[in-house]
Protein backbone atom coordinates (compact mmCIF):
# COMPACT_ATOMS: atom_id res chain seq x y z
CA UNK A 1 0.00 0.00 0.00
CA UNK A 2 1.08 3.18 -0.51
CA UNK A 3 0.06 6.70 1.18
CA UNK A 4 0.08 9.94 -0.26
CA UNK A 5 -1.11 12.49 2.01
CA UNK A 6 -2.40 16.33 0.65
CA UNK A 7 -4.01 19.22 1.97
CA UNK A 8 -1.71 20.81 4.05
CA UNK A 9 -1.06 24.30 4.37
CA UNK A 10 -1.03 27.80 5.88
CA UNK A 11 -3.92 28.92 7.71
CA UNK A 12 -5.06 31.43 10.49
CA UNK A 13 -6.37 30.40 14.07
CA UNK A 14 -10.05 29.50 14.10
CA UNK A 15 -9.65 27.72 10.32
CA UNK A 16 -10.87 24.92 9.00
CA UNK A 17 -8.41 22.69 6.28
CA UNK A 18 -9.34 19.29 5.45
CA UNK A 19 -6.53 16.62 4.65
CA UNK A 20 -6.81 13.88 2.48
CA UNK A 21 -4.79 10.69 2.20
CA UNK A 22 -5.06 8.48 -0.97
CA UNK A 23 -3.76 4.93 -1.31
CA UNK A 24 -2.89 2.71 -4.00
CA UNK A 25 -4.14 -1.14 -3.87
CA UNK A 26 -7.35 -3.06 -3.72
CA UNK A 27 -7.23 -3.81 -0.22
CA UNK A 28 -7.84 -0.16 0.81
CA UNK A 29 -11.40 -1.06 2.26
CA UNK A 30 -9.98 -3.80 4.73
CA UNK A 31 -7.43 -1.27 6.62
CA UNK A 32 -7.97 0.64 9.31
CA UNK A 33 -6.32 4.01 8.73
CA UNK A 34 -5.05 6.64 11.59
CA UNK A 35 -3.35 10.19 11.17
CA UNK A 36 -0.80 10.96 13.58
CA UNK A 37 1.26 14.60 13.45
CA UNK A 38 4.81 15.67 14.15
CA UNK A 39 5.62 19.06 15.63
CA UNK A 40 9.29 21.12 15.29
CA UNK A 41 11.52 19.18 18.42
CA UNK A 42 8.07 16.72 19.28
CA UNK A 43 7.38 13.10 19.02
CA UNK A 44 5.44 11.96 16.34
CA UNK A 45 2.03 11.84 18.32
CA UNK A 46 -1.64 10.15 17.80
CA UNK A 47 -4.44 12.15 15.97
CA UNK A 48 -7.25 10.27 14.95
CA UNK A 49 -8.02 6.98 13.77
CA UNK A 50 -10.95 4.72 11.86
CA UNK A 51 -11.40 0.97 11.74
CA UNK A 52 -12.24 -0.04 8.39
CA UNK A 53 -15.76 0.18 7.89
CA UNK A 54 -15.80 3.56 9.04
CA UNK A 55 -17.87 2.08 12.65
CA UNK A 56 -15.45 3.37 14.53
CA UNK A 57 -13.49 6.39 15.03
CA UNK A 58 -10.55 7.76 18.03
CA UNK A 59 -9.61 10.60 18.55
CA UNK A 60 -6.77 12.58 20.48
CA UNK A 61 -7.92 14.58 23.66
CA UNK A 62 -6.36 17.59 21.98
CA UNK A 63 -8.69 17.68 19.18
CA UNK A 64 -11.77 15.87 20.38
CA UNK A 65 -14.68 17.69 19.06
CA UNK A 66 -12.44 20.23 16.54
CA UNK A 67 -11.48 17.16 14.33
CA UNK A 68 -13.21 14.51 12.12
CA UNK A 69 -12.00 11.44 10.61
CA UNK A 70 -13.64 9.74 8.07
CA UNK A 71 -13.20 7.84 4.85
CA UNK A 72 -14.76 6.62 1.45
CA UNK A 73 -13.66 3.45 0.47
CA UNK A 74 -14.83 3.99 -3.31
CA UNK A 75 -12.30 6.76 -3.92
CA UNK A 76 -9.61 4.78 -1.36
CA UNK A 77 -9.73 7.52 0.25
CA UNK A 78 -9.40 8.79 4.17
CA UNK A 79 -10.13 12.44 5.19
CA UNK A 80 -9.24 14.97 8.41
CA UNK A 81 -11.75 17.61 8.81
CA UNK A 82 -9.69 20.08 10.84
CA UNK A 83 -11.83 23.35 12.19
CA UNK A 84 -10.99 25.84 14.65
CA UNK A 85 -7.51 25.76 14.11
CA UNK A 86 -5.07 26.52 16.83
CA UNK A 87 -1.37 27.31 16.86
CA UNK A 88 -0.22 23.94 18.62
CA UNK A 89 -2.00 22.17 15.94
CA UNK A 90 1.81 23.62 13.63
CA UNK A 91 2.83 20.11 12.53
CA UNK A 92 3.46 17.70 9.79
CA UNK A 93 0.94 15.53 9.64
CA UNK A 94 1.07 11.81 8.59
CA UNK A 95 -1.63 9.04 7.56
CA UNK A 96 -0.87 5.28 8.49
CA UNK A 97 -2.52 1.93 7.52
CA UNK A 98 -3.46 -0.78 9.49
CA UNK A 99 -3.51 -4.19 7.77
CA UNK A 100 -5.63 -5.50 10.99
CA UNK A 101 -8.49 -3.52 9.85
CA UNK A 102 -9.59 -3.55 13.84
CA UNK A 103 -8.68 -1.13 16.20
CA UNK A 104 -8.75 -0.66 20.35
CA UNK A 105 -8.51 1.99 21.98
CA UNK A 106 -5.21 1.47 22.77
CA UNK A 107 -3.96 -0.44 19.43
CA UNK A 108 -5.50 3.12 17.59
CA UNK A 109 -2.95 5.40 19.36
CA UNK A 110 -0.02 3.42 18.82
CA UNK A 111 2.56 3.81 15.76
CA UNK A 112 3.55 0.28 15.95
CA UNK A 113 0.02 -0.77 14.90
CA UNK A 114 0.35 0.73 11.44
CA UNK A 115 2.29 -1.24 8.85
CA UNK A 116 2.61 1.78 6.29
CA UNK A 117 2.68 5.50 6.44
CA UNK A 118 2.27 8.19 4.14
CA UNK A 119 4.76 11.05 3.40
CA UNK A 120 2.96 13.73 5.17
CA UNK A 121 2.06 16.93 4.46
CA UNK A 122 2.77 20.34 6.97
CA UNK A 123 0.33 22.46 8.77
CA UNK A 124 0.98 25.22 10.05
CA UNK A 125 -1.53 27.63 11.80
CA UNK A 126 -0.99 31.43 12.81
CA UNK A 127 -2.04 33.37 15.62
Amino acid sequence: VQLQASGGGLVQAGGSLRLSCAASGRTFSSYAMGWFRQAPGKEREFVAAISWSGGSTYYADSVKGRFTISRDNAKNTVYLQMNSLKPEDTAVYYCAADSYGVLTYNSARSEYEYDYWGQGTLVTVSS
